[in-house]
């Protein structure tokens, strides 16, 4: 059985990956916030390394991509303070940035770990690694699931298709034809 307290990280972690360029990404501020250090800190780092972290490990967010960022997160909080039924203060952190932030991908946040090389960063890391691996398996069981929706959905369709053709059949047997038939008996004359 797990840990309520890892739970509670996973949960924070999961709800700190967006999706961004079509990856799933974390900022820079939730990822300084997880090691316990501040944002400034981390970029620094990073930048100090900056070889290490190519265009596919972390991005800088456009203006477009903070603004719509922002809003996700304004609807990710008002949903989870519904879901826990707490009144609680918006969270506030970032919204008002000097710089638009950084965000990183999987493999950015895992080199994060040569680069912040404290106890909390490298056990922040491996839980945010377990979550990646828990959304890549939650993914590829989500996309069996719609292949199996979409088969079921061809059957249904080939089975309504028998099933039109029956009735079709069934109202041709019941329905009564009129033929023009030749008396059957004797005629008189």
């Amino acid at each position: 059985m797990q840990n309520p307290s890892d739970l509670i990280i996973q949960e924070r972690i999961t709800r700190s990956i967006y999706l961004v360029r079509n990856q799933k990404v974390m900022m820079d501020s939730d990822l300084a916030e997880m090691y316990g250090v501040e944002t400034k800190i981390l970029n620094q780092a990073v930048k100090r390394n900056v070889d290490r972290f190519p265009e596919d490990f972390m991005f800088q967010l456009s203006y477009q991509e903070w603004g719509d960022l922002q809003v996700r997160i304004e609807e990710q909080n008002e949903v989870h303070s519904l879901r826990s039924q707490i009144v609680t203060l918006k969270n506030e952190r970032g919204r008002h940035r000097k710089y638009l932030p950084y965000v990183f991908t999987e493999q950015g946040v895992a080199m994060l770990s040569s680069v912040l090389k404290s106890k909390t960063a490298i056990q922040v890391n491996i839980s945010i690694m377990r979550v990646f691996v828990k959304m890549r398996e939650w993914a590829a069981n989500y996309q069996d699931l719609i292949k199996k929706i979409d088969e079921l959905s061809q059957n249904q369709s080939e089975h309504n298709e028998h099933i039109r053709n029956i009735y079709q059949i069934i109202e041709e047997l019941v329905r009564p034809t009129f033929t023009e038939r030749n008396a059957i008996g004797f005629k008189k004359s």
